[in-house]
């Protein structure tokens, strides 16, 4: 009798390694960057090349850092993110597909203020090295995407007098992930 055993590896994200990063233009004219200090998230492949990798992710509303306290106190607030009743932003991915060695497309269930879409993300795989210094074996990602911040119930919108938004709708992500396994 031949019994095929599945291996399954753990990974989670390194976040002193690790950033997650949006960008919203303002006043339709500049870029403003916001990112989020605390976050985690975790990994579980059977694979070597992460394909359909089981992939979960949370990060904390009051952890949004924009280098301006009073815009945080506004995204904080029930007119943005609503961080006292919503804490936390999660997405939890449903497939993750292998387009080359180092591209792949990700996609899954993103919640903000209990709103869940789905939503599809580029990644881009930079590899897996083993640590020098401590001997893990680390692997690195950079993710990419496009998101309607309306579409989530971040609905807030005020007008400029030539009838451009102060904060745009298309909200851009940018996420760079290292893995400890």
């Amino acid at each position: 009798m031949n019994t095929l055993t599945s291996t399954t590896t753990k990974w989670v994200i390194d976040s002193h390694h690790s950033e997650i990063s949006f960008k919203a233009k303002h006043l339709v004219i500049t870029t403003v960057t916001g990112k989020f200090k605390n976050f985690s998230g975790e990994v579980e492949t059977s694979n070597d090349d992460f394909r359909g990798a089981k992939i979960s992710f949370s990060a904390t509303i009051d952890s949004i850092d924009t280098g301006s306290e009073g815009r945080d106190g506004h995204l904080k607030s029930p007119e943005f993110f609503d961080a006292a009743a919503f804490p936390e932003i999660k997405f939890v991915g449903t497939d993750l597909v292998k387009i080359s060695d180092e591209k792949y497309t990700l996609t899954g269930n993103l919640t903000l203020k209990a709103v869940t879409k789905p939503i599809t993300l580029e990644v881009e795989y930079a590899g897996t090295h083993k640590d020098p210094f401590y001997g893990k074996t680390k692997a690195g990602f950079e993710i990419n995407g496009k998101i309607q911040r309306k579409d989530f119930g971040l609905t807030w919108d005020v007008l400029t007098e030539a009838g451009g938004a102060v904060v745009s709708n298309d909200i851009r992500l940018h996420i760079n992930i290292q893995l400890d396994r």
